[in-house]
């Protein structure tokens, strides 16, 4: 940790703020989406534009500090924040233009998911993304992103057209299909391991009003919905969207006798035509639902429908995989857990990465698992910390249940602090390709509170 003075002095070279340790608001600055996390670093540097992160990271490397980067903080293992080191703090920049010409969102890389959604709506346009508003833009876009767009659209990272990067060494660059293509390449799905992203361009798509919302069944009909799921959704039109959930149903808005129940579904997005929407949901409907509020729906409302129930501090413990197929043996797990979930949040999802995400190779981007039909996650979620323990075993016992039947990587956007060798199953053959990439743009690993592309020696 460098001096009082040197500290002072960096403070006063930033148009933003830093906060110490005792200062006003510190607790509070630290505090990230899973309430289990709790790093306490050495100064945060708020960062109000592109010359306060360059100052930050020329200050931390000068300063041998670790270096965290922090977005909108929802990342699962918390890796937006570090003990003992310096965070840069992306929240200040937090802006967003739209061109209608190009049908392009250029975002700041402090913005949440919602702020894109607001810009583009009045356009009719929208970004692929997750499918919680509040989830920063940068972690979730340089993972890979997936959610109720991903089957007509792709994943988040085929959307990226360009981004503006502060690298290790403090210099400022554009990496795009044009212009430092190898960054460009590593930047769509390697994560935050070679430089920190100031901006995004991000192409457009043609989205106003769905036709979305969940179909609910009784927990005890599990087996039934999810045999019936794995086949429809593999070979349905791209324009339907439909992520599978294991869940307790919460309060209001959902009806009261549905209050506390178990229970299985399908959360929907149906991009065609709305005329079409009830034939094209016909075969869910036939299984009789017990609870269906399928419907119109504004894009930024579909993507925000769960905000309220995930507020910022509960406490998480998260495992995945990618699936390409669902047997009838993991169903049977899938049945087990379902009607074992240990809390009210805790919850399964089956998100599908198939349709439009298939067409691009797997070499591509470091995405390696294009030929994937789902990215699994099931999280143990509670706000009491005295559930810790109970969320944890639940989630690691499910995970060791059903990784045999998986791909053999993750999403890493969903990994918690698993190990080297769950990093380079994730990226498969595209590991090696990464590693020249940070071996050029940040040798001495400046980046590394991620999940972590290992730079030659």
């Amino acid at each position: 940790m460098p001096d009082n003075k040197v500290v002072k002095e960096f403070g006063e070279s930033l148009r933003g703020e830093i906060i110490l340790p005792g200062d006003p608001g510190y607790d509070n600055a630290r505090k990230v989406y899973n309430g289990m996390i709790d790093k306490k670093p050495a100064i945060i540097a708020k960062c109000f534009d592109v010359a306060d992160v360059i100052t930050s990271v020329n200050f931390g490397r000068e300063n041998n500090m670790l270096i965290s980067v922090r977005g909108g903080g929802h990342n699962a293992g918390g890796l937006g924040i570090c003990d003992d080191g310096l965070v840069i703090d992306l929240s200040q920049m937090r802006y967003t233009h739209v061109d209608p010409k190009t049908k392009t969102i250029r975002v700041g890389g402090g913005c949440q998911w919602g702020d894109v959604d607001h810009a583009g709506h009045a356009f009719d346009l929208a970004v692929p993304t997750g499918i919680i508003s509040t989830t920063g833009v940068g972690g979730l876009a340089l993972g890979g992103g997936v959610g109720y767009l991903s089957r007509k659209y792709g994943l988040t990272i085929d959307s990226i057209l360009e981004v503006d990067m502060v690298l290790a060494d403090g210099s400022f660059v554009k990496a795009s299909a044009n212009e430092n293509q190898d960054l460009y390449w590593a930047i769509r799905g390697g994560g935050g391991n070679f430089g920190i992203v100031t901006s995004f361009l991000f192409q457009g798509h043609h989205v106003n009003t769905s036709f979305g919302g969940p179909t609910l069944w009784n927990i005890d009909k599990t087996e039934k919905i999810l045999k019936w799921y794995r086949d429809f959704m593999t070979n349905a039109q791209e324009d339907l969207y439909g992520f599978f959930a294991t869940l307790t149903v919460p309060g209001p808005p959902f009806p009261e006798e549905l209050h506390g129940k178990k229970m299985c579904g399908v959360i929907w997005n149906y991009l065609g035509p709305h005329d079409k929407a009830d034939g094209v949901l016909k075969e869910a409907r036939d299984l009789k639902p017990d609870f269906d509020h399928v419907g119109p729906i504004p894009h930024p409302t579909l993507n925000s429908m769960f905000d309220v129930f995930y507020p910022t501090g509960l406490q998480w413990y998260w495992r995945a995989d990618f699936i390409k197929e669902i047997p009838d043996e993991a169903v049977a797990q899938h049945v087990r857990f379902g009607k074992e979930l240990p809390t009210p949040h805790s919850t399964m999802h089956l998100y599908p990465i198939n349709g439009a995400a298939h067409k691009i190779g797997k070499n591509d981007t470091p995405w390696a698992y294009r030929d994937a039909n789902w990215a699994q996650v099931m999280v143990g979620v509670d706000p009491d910390p005295a559930n810790k323990d109970k969320i944890t075993k639940w989630t690691k016992e499910y995970y060791d249940a059903i990784h045999p039947h998986s791909a053999g990587g993750a999403y890493v956007n969903f990994l918690m602090d698993e190990g080297q060798d769950r990093v380079k199953a994730s990226y498969k053959d595209n590991y090696d390709r990464l590693v020249k990439v940070k071996s050029k743009y940040d040798p001495n690993n400046l980046f590394r509170v991620n999940q972590n592309i290992m730079p030659n020696a």
